[in-house]
């Protein structure tokens, strides 16, 4: 028996699905476009919920989880995350319905008991705090990710970006907590308005290697 759900135990009983059809691949990747410009369309708090609890299902090492997201809906909280966006971002942002702030935890390892249970791991992390930040930035990259497929998967538009003081963000909404931002999404019902042409991409060749 094959570990096929990330958990570290086998299991015999998952019937594993067959590929996406092309509908399917535009919606998370052919077609999909990173938005600057968003209709006036809300995003119900529902929906978000739904967000993570399709990302939450993919694999992270040891299933630590470290992805905290804190998302910015009101006038009050888009007026606190403002001063910590570079200019060009601002205007896409506060338009928007929805940002989330994604970070993660670098306390995460002390959930392990709980999210990993068939081995004790935490003490790897515990004596080694560099170990620890850089499993919780990958993973929470990682989730990241996932949250950016997820969201396109349930229909919405995502403007994924950097360019904001991540200290200023932290102590605006991480104070007095282990999390620290990576980087903020801009969620809603996008207008192809603002979106680029499409950018040239690596060919395979170019960046893969079969050994």
């Amino acid at each position: 028996m094959n570990d096929v759900t990330g958990s570290g135990q086998p299991e015999a009983t998952i019937a594993m699905a067959g590929t996406l059809d092309p509908s399917g691949l535009d919606l998370l990747f052919e077609q999909a476009r990173t938005h600057n410009v968003w209709t006036d369309r809300p995003v119900d708090d529902g929906l978000l919920k739904q967000v993570h609890d399709l990302m939450k299902m993919a694999p992270t090492s040891m299933n630590m989880c470290p992805a905290r997201i804190v998302f910015v809906k009101t006038d009050a909280a888009k007026e606190r995350l403002k001063p910590a966006l570079v200019s060009g971002n601002v205007e896409k942002t506060m338009t928007a319905p929805v940002t989330a702030i994604i970070g993660h935890d670098l306390a995460a390892w002390e959930h392990l008991p709980r999210l990993f249970p068939y081995k004790d791991m935490r003490g790897m992390f515990r004596e080694n705090p560099e170990m620890a930040t850089e499993a919780a930035f990958r993973n929470g990259s990682m989730q990241g990710g996932y949250f950016i497929l997820a969201a396109r998967a349930l229909g919405l538009d995502c403007g994924p970006m950097s360019g904001f003081d991540n200290a200023a963000v932290d102590r605006e909404f991480f104070a007095d907590s282990s999390v620290r931002s990576n980087f903020l999404c801009n969620l809603g019902y996008g207008s192809r308005e603002g979106t680029y042409k499409r950018a040239p991409r690596f060919a395979f060749d170019e960046v893969c290697e079969i050994l």
